[in-house]
């Protein structure tokens, strides 16, 4: 375990905490010495990050739930008050990628779905967890992307865009919302990411769609095009998290190595 503990007596949860960046998060707030609810919908591998957390000394609860059902969610949150009393850190990154196609191909339903998940999600994860937070106040910290914030020319990410873009928004009004409960909220922005949310992404007949962009070797100006990593993410949202950033709120910070300056 690290020997930086400066989460020691906190409880975070972390959505979609099975792979990627909600892992990388998981790991390195409990490494930071955190209890960590690991919430998902998919068992085995929240099993496994919270197995992990316990073969390396830490506590760690696994809570299986879609963020988009409000029963779910505030069941989930009912097992952290029994289970410790209390909520200090919540980090909503779950989503979807959802399905990529032009927009008079895109079906309701698809728009609904990414809707669904990515925005009704983060509102209820942070609704529900706001209770236990006005106690001692706390950090919420929200996942959200380049696209839609920065980026707009990858065709066909709509529904994924307007998601994030709503992210940023729902923000900046809860920050300002709950800043006098001392709760702080922020929201990530990352770029290219090595994880594996690109292989559940459907996209259909973007080239029709596409306007012709040219770019120089490689998208990520700071790497030569090499993605960013769960790991760097983590870091950002563990420092978000802390006292470090006790005057921070109501702010996106992008962590794309340039990639959003010149895609844009």
């Amino acid at each position: 375990m690290s020997q930086d503990r400066e989460f020691t007596g906190k409880v975070a949860l972390v959505t979609g905490a099975g792979s990627g960046i909600g892992k990388a998060a998981a790991l390195l707030l409990a490494r930071k010495g955190a209890r960590l609810a690991a919430l998902g919908r998919t068992e085995d591998e929240l099993q496994e990050t919270v197995d992990q957390i316990r073969r390396e000394g830490g506590e760690a609860i696994s809570l299986l739930a879609d963020i988009a059902s409000a029963d779910e969610m505030q069941q989930a949150y009912g097992e952290i008050r029994k289970q410790w009393g209390g909520l200090d850190i919540v980090f909503a990154n779950a989503g979807v990628n959802g399905v990529w196609a032009p927009i008079e191909e895109l079906e309701p339903d698809e728009w609904d779905k990414t809707i669904n998940i990515n925005l009704r999600g983060t509102f209820l994860t942070v609704k529900y967890a706001i209770p236990m937070l006005k106690e001692n106040g706390g950090s919420i910290i929200i996942t959200a992307s380049v696209n839609g914030t920065r980026i707009f020319s990858n065709t066909g990410a709509t529904a994924y865009s307007t998601t994030k873009a709503g992210q940023l928004a729902f923000t900046k009004m809860a920050a300002l919302e709950l800043a006098k409960h001392r709760i702080r909220v922020n929201v990530v922005c990352p770029g290219a990411i090595e994880t594996q949310i690109e292989d559940s992404t459907e996209k259909r007949d973007l080239e029709s769609a596409k306007e012709p962009v040219e770019f120089p070797e490689g998208k990520i100006p700071l790497t030569d095009g090499k993605p960013g990593t769960s790991e760097q993410v983590a870091e950002l949202v563990a420092f978000l998290a802390s006292e470090k950033a006790s005057h921070i709120t109501g702010t996106p910070i992008w962590i794309d190595g340039a990639e959003s300056l010149l895609m844009g």
